[in-house]
């Protein structure tokens, strides 16, 4: 048996330019089409401390402000109510807010907290309306923003009418 003796070959070496530039427009791409989700909302939950005691009230035992809104068979307004009292506009419904919040001290605003019931078949429209109406206002003066209610909750919501 006769063994050759090959000549020693040339090394093959490989181009890494290419693939590095790849990897680059690979990183490029996904860096430009990342998109950040940012929260829904921010849910201002306060889990009790200790169990319950006797004593003086505590200011977040406060039951909420109760706002009624009521519907016509076509879900037009046709009743706004506060704490059992009947309001006549949404401008009526902000000046009682005020009046029971105040803007003094932004403490008042904090615990203060606003439940909605608003009928079934009630628009979209007179929702956001009460909510504008109670959450707070523009400053024309200052053009700051003044917060009143910043607590919103909705009622369970109740069977539609039949």
């Amino acid at each position: 048996m006769k063994v050759r003796h090959q000549k020693p070959t040339q090394e093959i070496k490989l181009d890494m330019t290419p693939m590095i530039d790849i990897v680059f427009q690979l990183l490029t791409f996904f860096i430009m089409t990342f998109k950040l989700v940012t929260a829904e909302g921010d849910f201002n939950i306060k889990m009790p401390l200790a169990a319950p005691r006797e004593g003086a009230i505590d200011d977040q035992l406060v039951p909420p402000i109760k706002v009624r809104l009521q519907a016509g068979s076509g879900g037009e307004l046709t009743g706004i109510g506060m704490n059992q009292r009947t309001l006549g506009s949404f401008q009526q419904l902000h000046e009682e807010i005020l009046g029971l919040v105040g803007t003094d001290s932004p403490a008042g605003a904090e615990g203060a907290e606003v439940e909605l019931d608003c009928d079934y078949n009630l628009r979209y429209q007179y929702v956001i309306e009460a909510i504008t109406a109670v959450s707070g206002y523009r400053d024309d003066a200052t053009g700051q923003i003044v917060k009143l209610v910043e607590k919103i909750k909705f009622a369970p919501p109740k069977n539609p009418p039949s």
